[in-house]
């Protein structure tokens, strides 16, 4: 072979070896691109997740302060629910104090004792003491009203109904503190 023509071969294969290592430097760029959106995508996916996670725990915190607050509300509504059921007992005998004074001739005892009885009364009222209306004839119902016992009934229009009123009920706000005691028609 010629010079020539060995440094034409020469020229060959280094033209070869350029354009094979611009194919591999090439290959790399593509396989290094494609590696970074796999890095993007994953960062994306991490971010995706995370921004998730701070969804749910913003929405866990706020449903704990709602029902942290309810509590509270519900705690300020009753928080003289003990005071209130102590004083229940009062309350009775003030009843069977001017039920038997109404019996009695002095009426101006009678009226002394009846205003401090409203004054109680309305004091507890605005406390948020309410009375559970009851009276002889309405159905009995387990959630509200406490049978203390069962008697026959009067007639067949009684049967399930309650017959008579034992013990007055009493709520504070919307809890019953006190059911009221019934007879129930059997």
């Amino acid at each position: 072979m010629s010079d020539k023509s060995k440094v034409e071969e020469m020229e060959e294969s280094i033209q070869d070896q350029t354009s094979e290592n611009t194919e591999q430097k090439e290959e790399n760029n593509d396989a290094e691109q494609s590696g970074q959106l796999s890095v993007e995508e994953q960062l994306r996916e991490d971010l995706a997740k995370e921004k998730d996670k701070f969804l749910r725990l913003f929405a866990e915190f706020e449903n704990f302060k709602k029902r942290t607050s309810k509590e509270r509300m519900d705690l300020f509504k009753t928080a003289g629910q003990e005071v209130m059921v102590a004083l229940l007992p009062v309350l009775d005998d003030f009843d069977r104090a001017l039920k038997e004074l109404s019996k009695s001739e002095d009426k101006e005892m009678f009226k002394g004792v009846e205003l401090i009885s409203n004054k109680f009364k309305e004091t507890l009222k605005n406390k948020g003491l309410e009375q559970i209306e009851v009276k002889a004839g309405d159905v009995f119902d387990a959630e509200v009203h406490d049978a203390i016992t069962q008697i026959p009934a009067p007639d067949k229009k009684m049967k399930g109904k309650i017959i008579d009123v034992v013990e007055k009920g009493f709520k504070l706000g919307d809890r019953i503190i006190r059911h009221p005691k019934v007879v129930v028609g059997n």
